[in-house]
């Protein structure tokens, strides 16, 4: 039984993990361009309606998965042109992605599909699948089909590759010129264009790879761990996703560390609904369900020292004549 409970708990962490991590790593590239994301959730949401509705009504994955990179893409460059072209206050800009994207997704589900504003269940066809075929469920009193099999190898495509972008983010900015360039732009942006290079553009390429990274967040919750879109499906992964990049230091991979943390909160709350505990009795469901978000915020909060943002985060560059 301990080896299904483990495959069980390694399998659930991963899944909550990929969201939160591609979402994480899309704020750390645009941040460190010095651009601030609160859009995070809505680009999230967008996305993960725009590939629901692409995938139900043509049966495309690849349709389905093109349609949530564009319309997040195009969240990004809303956002760039609001402040990047104009110098808007982005936090403004960023709460106002979030409430029109909370009420646009349901408006056009209510429209489209008159459902209330969720979208009809997506095919099997359409949705993603385990690389490896044989592993969907645990099996008892088989170590290896349980923890390795299913916990590890369970999972869809981009489960692995969310993992792999965290040290493909890591040698981009740490190895890379664009990456260096774009990490300057994030702390002397006066420097970076005395030495000839557009500050406008990097940051717009820093929200452009914003913008497609949560369009791969969005799709994955519709086309990999549910089967259709809800209203406010995203439950504030976007905020979490924020948190664990500032207490990651926006760095990748102390960033893909505390999501990993809130995965695994997350997995073992799931194990403890129901749980009757000594003298205590059956936990709340209500109380386990906020479990991780109070835990992880306690440990992140805890043990992790002060975070030094980029020093041009969230100032709008002028540039000098």
């Amino acid at each position: 039984m301990d080896e299904v409970l483990i495959g069980s708990v390694i399998a659930s962490t991963l899944r909550v993990t990929t969201p939160l991590l591609l979402a994480a790593l899309a704020g750390l590239l645009s941040e460190r361009s010095g651009v601030v994301d609160l859009g995070l959730e809505g680009k999230m949401l967008s996305a993960a309606f725009a590939a629901a509705a692409v995938g139900a009504m043509t049966g495309s994955t690849l349709l389905a998965v093109g349609a949530a990179l564009l319309v997040a893409c195009a969240w990004s460059l809303v956002h760039g042109f609001a402040c990047v072209s104009h110098r808007g206050d982005q936090v403004v800009s960023g709460v106002a992605i979030n409430m029109v994207s909370a009420g646009l997704t349901v408006v056009l589900g209510i429209a489209w599909f008159a459902q209330g504003g969720q979208t009809p269940p997506v095919s099997p066809e359409v949705r993603l699948h385990g690389l490896v075929p044989g592993f969907a469920e645990p099996a008892e009193g088989q170590w290896f089909a349980s923890v390795l099999g299913h916990g590890l190898l369970s999972h869809n495509g981009l489960v692995y590759a969310a993992f792999a972008l965290v040290f493909a983010v890591w040698y981009f900015l740490e190895r890379t010129r664009p990456g260096l360039r774009l990490r300057a732009v994030g702390e002397n942006p006066a420097m970076v264009e005395a030495a000839g290079v557009s500050v406008k553009g990097l940051r717009y390429g820093a929200l452009v790879l914003n913008g497609l990274l949560c369009g791969l967040a969005g799709c994955y919750l519709t086309l990999a761990q549910n089967a259709s879109f809800a209203p406010n499906m995203t439950a504030g992964r976007g905020y979490i996703a924020l948190a664990a990049m500032i207490f990651g230091k926006w760095k990748p991979l102390p960033t893909a560390a505390a999501c990993l943390l809130f995965g695994f909160l997350d997995a073992v709350a799931i194990r403890l609904q129901g749980v009757k505990l000594p003298g205590i009795g059956e936990v709340p469901v209500q109380a386990i369900q906020a479990l991780p978000y109070l835990l992880t915020v306690i440990l992140l909060a805890g043990f992790i020292g002060q975070a030094l943002a980029p020093k041009a985060l969230g100032r709008p560059y002028v540039k000098e004549r």
